[in-house]
């Protein structure tokens, strides 16, 4: 389904402000797996979605998807093939259209049809029974402005977009951050009902322990632009969210040891 291999992108290569966010990063998934991503800030998890939905291009390695090599596709290409959610809820709609015109602009996405026909007739009847399914009420609100809804309701609008086509690999940027924790409770529901029953093949970037341990059925941990920890089968079943933070701290003390060492080392040579 999904597989990169080799995956390298330094970011302002050859100055003070250098940073190696992907460092050879080798990773399979099969399709219809749910895999969370966890890390520290700067350990390269958004750097690995933001190249697989082609924000940049990597600078070695090779991005599979569906069997094509989509290394070299532009953005707007992989999106026929990837749904995304941004952790901004006004991001990835057009606020000023309906929530209907929304909907019918994500139900169009890579085909030759105009706006006016995705929302005629049972297409439209179509629309508004996945919104109703969705359980907040918005169903007869279809023709008010998306900009004027709560982030929950954005965001759990967004999500739904980002699934309509059941696209062969949906991206989650931290998708819950900028919600009050209602909302996120909210839109985590929605989002286990859609990948259940889609069965989509889904890679989502969380810091939160609570969600990495229960949703999905793997788990890979980052540092430094490397996975060092990936978890699954009975492992990941019997996950708790204080296994993950024991985790996290190990890494944070290895890596303050790293650091005491270089100190060292320098202060040799000064």
């Amino acid at each position: 389904m999904l597989n990169l291999t080799g995956l390298r992108k330094t970011f302002f290569a050859g100055t003070p402000n250098e940073v190696r966010a992907l460092q050879g990063v080798d990773l399979n998934i099969e399709a219809g797996s749910f895999v969370c991503v966890i890390g520290t800030n700067g350990s390269g998890k958004s750097t690995l979605l933001n190249s697989v939905a082609g924000a940049f291009y990597v600078d070695d390695g090779q991005i599979q998807l569906d069997g094509k090599d989509i290394t070299r596709w532009p953005e707007h290409r992989r999106a026929k093939l990837i749904g995304r959610v941004f952790q901004d809820p006004f991001s990835g709609t057009a606020p000023s259209m309906t929530i209907a015109e929304n909907l019918a602009l994500a139900s169009s996405r890579g085909r030759r049809r105009g706006l006016s026909l995705a929302l005629k007739g049972a297409r439209h009847g179509e629309l508004r029974d996945r919104v109703a399914a969705m359980g907040l009420n918005l169903e007869d609100r279809l023709d008010n402005p998306i900009g004027t809804l709560s982030g929950g309701q954005r965001q759990s609008l967004t999500l739904l977009m980002a699934g309509l086509l059941r696209p062969s690999l949906l991206l989650l940027d931290e998708h819950t951050a900028a919600l009050d924790p209602r909302s996120a409770d909210q839109v985590i529901r929605l989002t286990q009902e859609f990948i259940n029953r889609d069965k989509l093949t889904t890679l989502m970037v969380t810091h939160s322990m609570q969600q990495a341990a229960s949703l999905g059925d793997r788990v890979i941990m980052m540092d430094r632009g490397r996975i060092i920890h990936d978890i699954s089968g009975v492992e990941k079943d019997r996950l708790r969210p204080e296994d993950l933070l024991a985790r996290f701290d190990d890494v944070r003390r290895a890596n303050q040891l790293d650091e005491s060492a270089a100190e060292m080392l320098r202060a040799q040579y000064v």
